[in-house]
Protein backbone atom coordinates (compact mmCIF):
# COMPACT_ATOMS: atom_id res chain seq x y z
CA UNK A 1 0.00 0.00 0.00
CA UNK A 2 0.57 3.66 -0.30
CA UNK A 3 1.15 3.99 3.42
CA UNK A 4 4.15 1.28 3.49
CA UNK A 5 7.56 2.75 4.55
CA UNK A 6 10.30 0.85 2.76
CA UNK A 7 13.11 0.34 4.88
CA UNK A 8 16.67 1.22 2.49
CA UNK A 9 20.60 1.36 4.77
CA UNK A 10 18.70 1.60 7.67
CA UNK A 11 16.16 4.90 6.96
CA UNK A 12 13.09 5.40 6.57
CA UNK A 13 11.94 7.11 3.08
CA UNK A 14 9.29 9.02 2.44
CA UNK A 15 7.49 9.10 -0.81
CA UNK A 16 7.88 12.34 -3.64
CA UNK A 17 4.75 14.27 -4.58
CA UNK A 18 4.13 11.54 -7.35
CA UNK A 19 4.65 8.45 -4.37
CA UNK A 20 7.58 7.59 -5.38
CA UNK A 21 10.22 6.02 -2.57
CA UNK A 22 13.35 7.13 -4.71
CA UNK A 23 14.80 7.62 -8.13
CA UNK A 24 13.61 6.13 -11.10
CA UNK A 25 15.34 2.67 -12.11
CA UNK A 26 16.38 4.95 -15.63
CA UNK A 27 17.56 7.66 -13.32
CA UNK A 28 20.15 5.28 -11.27
CA UNK A 29 21.15 4.13 -14.77
CA UNK A 30 21.92 7.41 -15.70
CA UNK A 31 23.88 8.57 -12.55
CA UNK A 32 25.70 5.37 -12.88
CA UNK A 33 26.73 6.16 -16.87
CA UNK A 34 27.73 9.56 -15.62
CA UNK A 35 30.13 7.83 -12.78
CA UNK A 36 31.54 5.99 -14.99
CA UNK A 37 32.04 8.83 -17.85
CA UNK A 38 33.89 10.43 -14.62
CA UNK A 39 35.74 7.49 -13.98
CA UNK A 40 36.87 7.51 -17.97
CA UNK A 41 38.06 11.07 -17.02
CA UNK A 42 40.17 10.04 -13.88
CA UNK A 43 42.15 7.04 -15.84
CA UNK A 44 43.44 9.17 -18.59
CA UNK A 45 45.17 11.64 -15.69
CA UNK A 46 48.70 11.99 -15.13
CA UNK A 47 49.49 10.30 -12.00
CA UNK A 48 50.28 13.62 -10.21
CA UNK A 49 47.04 14.86 -10.79
CA UNK A 50 45.31 11.61 -9.56
CA UNK A 51 47.65 12.26 -6.23
CA UNK A 52 46.24 15.80 -5.86
CA UNK A 53 42.81 14.40 -5.68
CA UNK A 54 41.08 13.06 -2.49
CA UNK A 55 40.52 10.13 -3.50
CA UNK A 56 39.94 6.86 -1.75
CA UNK A 57 42.92 4.08 -1.85
CA UNK A 58 40.86 1.25 -3.57
CA UNK A 59 39.74 3.67 -6.30
CA UNK A 60 43.15 4.89 -6.88
CA UNK A 61 44.36 1.41 -7.25
CA UNK A 62 41.13 0.47 -9.50
CA UNK A 63 42.12 3.57 -11.76
CA UNK A 64 45.93 2.45 -11.82
CA UNK A 65 45.04 -1.01 -12.80
CA UNK A 66 43.01 0.65 -15.53
CA UNK A 67 45.59 2.16 -16.37
CA UNK A 68 47.74 -0.64 -17.46
CA UNK A 69 45.06 -2.63 -18.99
CA UNK A 70 45.08 -2.71 -22.87
CA UNK A 71 42.23 -5.37 -23.87
CA UNK A 72 39.48 -3.74 -24.64
CA UNK A 73 36.76 -5.86 -22.41
CA UNK A 74 39.04 -6.14 -19.54
CA UNK A 75 39.48 -2.11 -19.37
CA UNK A 76 35.44 -2.12 -20.57
CA UNK A 77 34.94 -4.09 -17.06
CA UNK A 78 37.20 -2.77 -14.99
CA UNK A 79 35.87 0.63 -16.04
CA UNK A 80 32.56 -0.46 -14.48
CA UNK A 81 34.30 -1.10 -11.30
CA UNK A 82 35.88 2.65 -11.20
CA UNK A 83 32.47 3.47 -11.75
CA UNK A 84 30.87 1.51 -8.90
CA UNK A 85 33.58 2.42 -6.79
CA UNK A 86 33.18 6.37 -8.07
CA UNK A 87 29.34 6.13 -5.80
CA UNK A 88 31.40 6.28 -2.76
CA UNK A 89 33.42 9.45 -3.57
CA UNK A 90 32.92 13.32 -3.82
CA UNK A 91 31.97 13.28 -7.45
CA UNK A 92 31.08 17.43 -7.41
CA UNK A 93 34.45 17.68 -6.10
CA UNK A 94 36.08 15.98 -8.28
CA UNK A 95 34.73 17.42 -11.53
CA UNK A 96 35.04 20.80 -9.95
CA UNK A 97 38.63 20.15 -9.97
CA UNK A 98 38.91 18.14 -13.39
CA UNK A 99 37.29 21.31 -14.88
CA UNK A 100 39.75 23.75 -13.16
CA UNK A 101 42.45 21.67 -14.51
CA UNK A 102 40.76 21.85 -18.20
CA UNK A 103 39.42 25.41 -18.02
CA UNK A 104 41.51 27.34 -15.48
CA UNK A 105 39.80 28.40 -12.27
CA UNK A 106 37.45 31.52 -12.70
CA UNK A 107 39.47 33.95 -10.43
CA UNK A 108 42.32 32.73 -12.57
CA UNK A 109 41.21 33.89 -15.53
CA UNK A 110 40.01 37.38 -14.20
CA UNK A 111 43.59 37.95 -12.78
CA UNK A 112 45.00 37.59 -15.99
CA UNK A 113 42.62 39.60 -17.85
CA UNK A 114 43.61 42.15 -14.89
CA UNK A 115 47.42 41.87 -15.99
CA UNK A 116 46.17 41.87 -19.86
CA UNK A 117 44.19 45.40 -19.15
CA UNK A 118 46.79 47.13 -16.78
CA UNK A 119 49.64 45.84 -19.83
CA UNK A 120 47.40 47.74 -22.45
CA UNK A 121 47.10 50.84 -20.04
CA UNK A 122 50.86 50.68 -19.44
CA UNK A 123 51.93 51.03 -22.80
CA UNK A 124 49.22 53.80 -24.09
CA UNK A 125 49.47 56.07 -20.72
CA UNK A 126 52.51 57.75 -19.26
CA UNK A 127 49.99 58.51 -15.76
CA UNK A 128 49.42 54.96 -15.63
CA UNK A 129 53.05 54.49 -14.84
CA UNK A 130 52.93 56.76 -12.32
CA UNK A 131 49.66 54.94 -10.48
CA UNK A 132 51.37 51.28 -10.90
CA UNK A 133 54.14 52.47 -8.47
CA UNK A 134 51.59 54.05 -6.28
CA UNK A 135 50.19 50.45 -6.16
CA UNK A 136 52.79 48.17 -6.12
CA UNK A 137 55.94 50.04 -4.39
CA UNK A 138 58.15 46.51 -4.53
CA UNK A 139 58.67 47.06 -7.92
CA UNK A 140 61.81 48.18 -9.22
CA UNK A 141 60.90 51.65 -11.10
CA UNK A 142 64.26 51.63 -13.02
CA UNK A 143 64.05 48.68 -14.62
CA UNK A 144 60.21 48.46 -15.39
CA UNK A 145 60.09 51.72 -17.09
CA UNK A 146 62.78 49.85 -19.46
CA UNK A 147 60.55 47.07 -19.86
CA UNK A 148 57.99 49.39 -20.55
CA UNK A 149 59.95 51.40 -22.99
CA UNK A 150 61.09 48.16 -24.68
CA UNK A 151 57.57 47.53 -25.14
CA UNK A 152 56.17 50.77 -26.40
CA UNK A 153 58.91 50.49 -28.71
CA UNK A 154 58.35 47.33 -30.09
CA UNK A 155 54.60 48.34 -30.41
CA UNK A 156 55.84 51.42 -32.64
CA UNK A 157 57.62 49.75 -34.77
CA UNK A 158 54.95 46.99 -35.09
CA UNK A 159 52.55 49.32 -36.52
CA UNK A 160 54.67 49.99 -39.26
CA UNK A 161 55.13 46.83 -40.18
CA UNK A 162 53.91 45.58 -44.08
CA UNK A 163 50.89 43.21 -43.94
CA UNK A 164 53.14 39.88 -44.71
CA UNK A 165 55.11 40.28 -41.89
CA UNK A 166 54.80 39.03 -38.86
CA UNK A 167 55.14 41.21 -35.58
CA UNK A 168 57.32 40.63 -32.82
CA UNK A 169 56.12 40.47 -29.35
CA UNK A 170 59.25 39.71 -27.31
CA UNK A 171 58.89 42.82 -25.48
CA UNK A 172 55.06 42.91 -24.86
CA UNK A 173 55.37 39.08 -23.35
CA UNK A 174 58.20 40.53 -20.89
CA UNK A 175 55.93 43.09 -20.07
CA UNK A 176 53.31 40.45 -18.96
CA UNK A 177 55.46 38.38 -17.40
CA UNK A 178 56.93 41.10 -15.38
CA UNK A 179 53.57 42.71 -14.10
CA UNK A 180 52.24 39.20 -13.00
CA UNK A 181 55.75 38.64 -11.14
CA UNK A 182 54.87 41.92 -9.17
CA UNK A 183 51.36 41.40 -8.70
CA UNK A 184 52.41 38.40 -7.48
CA UNK A 185 54.37 38.94 -5.09
CA UNK A 186 52.16 41.90 -3.95
CA UNK A 187 49.82 39.29 -2.78
CA UNK A 188 52.17 37.34 -1.36
CA UNK A 189 53.22 40.32 1.06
Amino acid sequence: TADTLFIMTENYLEPDENGYYGPSKSQVKRDMHALQELGKQLIELSNEKLNKLNLSETLRVAIKDAQRITAREGKRRQLQYVGKLMRHEDADAIRHQLDIWENGSKEQAKAMHRIEALRDLLLRDDKALTQFFDEFPLADPQSFRTTVRSARKEAQQNATLPENKAPSRKHYRQLFQTIKTIVEQAEKA
